[in-house]
């Protein structure tokens, strides 16, 4: 039921982009981090068309993530499918982190929609990826997306966000160095 494959193939890439959310896991190196699936807030996932796949990070409570790829640059996706045919993939590989601002997010900011708070473009070089059955996996209804985020990121404006990520995302919960306000 299970297969693995080096590289996105491109229907499987178009499953993930037609995929309502996706999680992020990543850990620090060693036994004592605090390493734990997130999910993501974007219902895109515009660059796993491409290898590497890429994804747009935006400001939010930790930079847990980003100060795991900064110090071991391990990253696994997982995306489910919650209707249709079930599903489940990952991708695992080795994650990039370009801080806004930087020529690198600069180049890949335009397949992605401008977004307020965003910090990051994570650009994942893919090692493997996998699928299994999914028969387990419930049957959901997308009711829509939460804007809250957005919402939150529009009302401190630009230099508000900044000041969020000096004071939030600087250092991880591991003690790590965050992202770069």
């Amino acid at each position: 039921m299970a297969d693995r494959f080096s590289s996105l193939r491109p229907d499987l890439a178009q499953w993930w982009c037609d995929q309502p959310m996706f999680f992020v896991a990543t850990a620090p190196s060693g036994g004592d981090g605090h390493g734990q699936p997130l999910a993501q807030g974007l219902r895109h996932v515009p660059g796993p068309r491409r290898q590497p796949v890429a994804y747009l990070d935006l400001t939010g409570s930790g930079g847990r993530d980003i100060a795991h790829l900064r110090e071991n640059g391990r990253v696994t996706l997982m995306a489910c499918a919650f209707s249709g045919n079930p599903r489940i993939s990952r991708i695992y590989g080795r994650g990039r982190v370009h801080g806004a601002g930087s020529p690198e997010f600069e180049a890949l900011a335009p397949q992605f929609p401008d977004l307020p708070g965003k910090r990051a473009i994570i650009d994942i070089a893919v090692e493997r990826v996998t699928t299994s059955c999914g028969y387990a996996v419930p049957l959901m209804d997308l009711v829509d997306d939460r804007e809250r985020l957005l919402d939150w990121a529009r009302a401190k404006g630009d230099d508000g966000v900044v000041e969020y990520r000096q004071k939030k995302n600087a250092v991880s919960i591991d003690g790590l160095p965050g992202i770069d306000a």
